[in-house]
């Protein structure tokens, strides 16, 4: 499994910058838009909810859960601004062929359109494989477009496989 992100991962416009509960109140005003909710549900957290939440995530699941939650804050290099979040859910292969990971990413609505997304799934997935990553999936509503095109530029493959009535994507492709 990789460890602690400890980190930053940069790329030519962003900087993926490991979550703190500190960021929860800048994040609370990029993440707050009812429209990112349209396919994953739910709706956007108070700053409560999101400090609280933030908070568990940064403290990683009990260890008898033999999986790591890795999760940053994406920034755009030029000013700073925070755009969005990307994350890994880490799990060991069944079978002990090395850690496979569960991704995602979530641009906020001023922020999208720019291939802020696209940009940071990619570093995500080149962070997860240099780490020793083999097997990466990712979960897309099959009306969630942009968030397919997301995948597929990021170098993942849809499946004919479903999880919770999501397609679900995989790199390698047939890993």
């Amino acid at each position: 499994m990789p460890g602690p992100i400890t980190a930053t991962i940069e790329t030519p416009r962003l900087l993926l910058e490991p979550l703190g509960v500190h960021h929860a109140e800048e994040m609370e005003r990029v993440l707050g838009d009812p429209r990112l909710h349209r396919y994953i549900g739910g709706e956007p957290l108070t700053l409560e909810e999101l400090r609280a939440r933030y908070g568990r995530l940064v403290a990683g699941p009990s260890p008898y859960h033999q999986e790591q939650w890795l999760n940053w804050i994406v920034r755009r290099r030029r000013d700073g601004q925070a755009v969005g979040t990307v994350q890994a859910t880490v799990t060991p292969e069944p079978g002990g062929h090395g850690p496979r990971a569960a991704v995602a990413w979530v641009i906020g609505m001023p922020y999208q359109g720019f291939g802020f997304a696209s940009e940071a799934a990619r570093a995500l997935l080149d962070w997860l494989t240099a780490h020793g990553v083999g097997h990466i999936v990712a979960n897309v509503h099959p009306e969630n477009l942009a968030s397919a095109a997301v995948a597929r530029r990021a170098g993942l493959r849809p499946t004919g496989e479903t999880a919770d009535d999501e397609v679900v994507w995989r790199h390698p492709p047939g890993g």
